[in-house]
């Protein structure tokens, strides 16, 4: 049967080692010539012994010549001294140099790797913020963690260690050739022999290890993925009696990552031992063919002989041979030891450069937002000051800008919407909320109330349609600045490790104390924030998880109260608060709301009630809409919700 022609595949991951080397070179391209040469005088080191033994026979093989030709011992130890110190002295100071030019290496490496790792952090961190949110809502947070961790550590495994030992071990073997050839091209060609053994051994067992060594490092992000999400979801695991199906799930995943990890040590374990013994083969095989070249007295061929004549082999090049030998045999094996570290740190740069390479969140927007304040004449200005008033500033093709003030009404034309190209989730959706109104959302869960909120503050684009902010389609404001006037409250708090103080202005980096005591007092959290241990200066840690679920919606909410939005929007925002503690809510929400564009999202139906415009969805479209009196009065889908007669999912 005929072999199929090999096609390579077009979507397989391409080898990231150019890449790697090219960036550490325009980041330190001093340190690294520096290590080159530092590496070059190692290897230089490294082979100089076998020269010395070289020379030393051949110094004890003349003292001997001495003794049968009539000297003394004393007089050919004298003899043989002499023609022995300056190739110790010479030794010496060889070593010296390689220890030097060692320790030099390792010095910069140091800070060439720890500086590139570094670099590569953040870079990846830069660049993550950078993502969409549809990224993060794709990828398990988990497998995210483990490019900072696992995939890094791949990086520093192959910069400190494989390539220096790889290229140290290279420019060695180049030396040792060249001095192979130098003394003996027939034994040279001996030694190609065991090279080559060595060379199909490490393609074969080298290239099934660093195959595995991928597929490990894939099952290690997939591992930390699924170990983060149950560490998050403890709780709800414990409430459900999971542990025993989600201790299943873990032995699936977890033998995944054990049979890719044991299959690839496997090889890596046994290509050594392999690569020994050829080695131990080879230096018998010099031994013994030395031996014969010398007693069949057949003639060196060598760069030697062809400078100063014809000459027999003799036991000083054996000798230096077998020297020679183990060091070439270590060389090789140590270079093919590097493989799995190789491969290992392609596959952790290829998901570090995927994450990297990441199409990021485009922003072609260039309407921005900025301080204003109307001057003596009423005419609205731009301001570095902060005044409580936003504008837009728009600038025209002719070189002008307009100004016009933040009022905060938003609209919604006939917007379709689809996660995916192919499933759209909203249908000719159009909503006109002007400054100052409540808008409120209703409808089961996945009617696509959360959907039009995340669509206002551009965390998705639209497919079709028009979503317009005072008269300005959204897509030409800045989404820095489009996000920076809208206010969020979600039903899943995130609270960041820092005092409550530093929570609350979150939302406003430029907040005063004061302004943040005074968006807690808004939310009515001033009360038992001065109830904790240390106040405003209370440390917060694991998200908030020495408070109640209340408690930190309230930092939350105040957190937003900061920010001074003309539009908030507000995601199930006291789903999570008691019916005593949402009373003290609703009431600093008023204060909130007053004289802003509000968007409300709840399934409790009587914080929906004082709404200007309540929209009712189902499927993605919107069926009813109204006062809750107009909607009562039509008894429609709202009122059935309303009176029980359904409930809402």
């Amino acid at each position: 049967m005929p072999r199929r022609p090999y096609v390579k595949d077009p979507n397989a991951p391409k080898p990231q080692v150019g890449r790697i080397i090219g960036e550490l070179f325009h980041n330190y391209t001093g340190r690294l010539i520096l290590v080159s040469v530092c590496l070059i005088i190692t290897s230089i080191a490294g082979t100089a012994a076998s020269v010395f033994i070289k020379n030393i026979v051949s110094v004890i093989e003349k003292a001997l010549d001495l003794i049968k030709e009539g000297s003394t011992a004393e007089e050919a130890l004298k003899v043989c001294m002499s023609d022995l110190k300056p190739i110790f002295i010479t030794m010496v100071v060889i070593y010296a140099l390689g220890i030097a030019a060692s320790l030099i290496q390792q010095l910069n490496m140091a800070v060439i790797t720890q500086g590139h790792l570094a670099k590569m952090r953040e870079k990846m961190f830069r660049h993550m913020e950078r993502l969409p949110i549809r990224y993060f809502d794709q990828h398990p947070h988990g497998d995210i963690m483990s490019h900072y961790t696992n995939d890094i550590d791949t990086l520093r495994q192959l910069i400190s260690q494989a390539l220096p030992q790889a290229l140290t071990a290279g420019l060695t073997l180049l030396v040792l050739l060249g001095v192979m050839i130098y003394y003996s091209i027939w034994m040279t060609l001996l030694v190609f022999v065991g090279v080559f053994a060595m060379f199909m051994v490490t393609k074969k067992v080298g290239g099934n290890s660093a195959k595995y060594f991928v597929k490990q490092q894939k099952s290690l992000g997939k591992t930390e993925g699924y170990i983060e999400e149950m560490i998050e979801g403890q709780k709800v695991v414990k409430v459900f009696c999971h542990e025993d199906r989600t201790k299943a799930d873990f032995d699936k995943i977890n033998e995944q990552l054990f049979g890719d990890a044991n299959e690839a040590n496997k090889y890596a374990n046994i290509l050594m031992p392999i690569m020994g013994n050829i080695g131990n083969i080879m230096y018998i095989l010099v031994s013994f063919v030395g031996g014969l070249l010398m007693v069949l007295k057949v003639p060196n061929l060598s760069i030697s002989t062809l400078i100063n004549g014809s000459a027999l082999l003799d036991i000083s090049v054996v000798v230096t041979f077998l020297g020679m030998t183990r060091q070439f045999c270590n060389n090789i094996s140590q270079v093919s030891q590097q493989i799995n570290a190789v491969a290992m740190a392609m596959a952790g740069a290829t998901r570090i450069y995927s994450l990297i390479d990441e199409e990021p969140e485009t922003d072609d927007g260039y309407v921005t937002l900025v301080n204003a304040k109307f001057n003596n004449s009423g005419e609205l200005v731009e301001c570095e000051e902060r005044t409580g008033v936003w504008a837009w500033k728009h600038p025209h093709q002719d070189g002008t800008t307009t100004l016009t003030k933040v009022e905060g009404k938003v609209e919604l034309n006939d917007v379709d919407f689809g996660y995916v190209p192919s499933k759209i989730v909203l249908h000719e959706v159009s909503i006109y909320a002007n400054p100052g109104e409540k808008v409120a959302f209703v409808g089961a869960t996945g009617a696509g109330k959360t959907t039009i909120t995340n669509l206002i503050n551009r965390f998705y684009d639209i497919a079709d349609g028009k979503i317009r902010y005072d008269g300005i389609n959204i897509n030409k404001i800045k989404k820095d600045d489009l996000r920076r006037s809208l206010g969020i409250v979600l039903q899943d708090v995130n609270l960041f490790t820092g005092t409550v103080m530093d929570n609350i202005r979150y939302g406003n980096l430029e907040a005063t104390d004061e302004e943040c005591i005074a968006a807690a007092k808004l939310a009515n959290a001033h009360d038992f924030i001065t109830r904790l241990p240390e106040g405003y200066n209370t440390l917060l840690t694991g998200n908030g998880a020495n408070l109640s679920q209340g408690q930190r919606q309230l930092i939350s909410i105040a957190r937003a109260a900061v920010a001074d939005p003309p539009v908030m929007i507000l995601d199930e925002a006291t789903s999570s608060i008691d019916t005593r503690t949402e009373a003290l809510v609703s009431r600093g929400m008023d204060g909130l709301m007053y004289g802003r564009t509000v968007f409300v999202i709840a399934h409790r139906l009587s914080t929906v009630r004082n709404s200007d415009v309540i929209m009712v969805l189902e499927q993605g479209r919107i069926i009813e809409r109204g006062s809750h009196k107009k909607l009562i009065e039509e008894k429609g889908k709202y009122y059935q919700l309303y009176t029980g007669a359904f409930e809402l999912d």
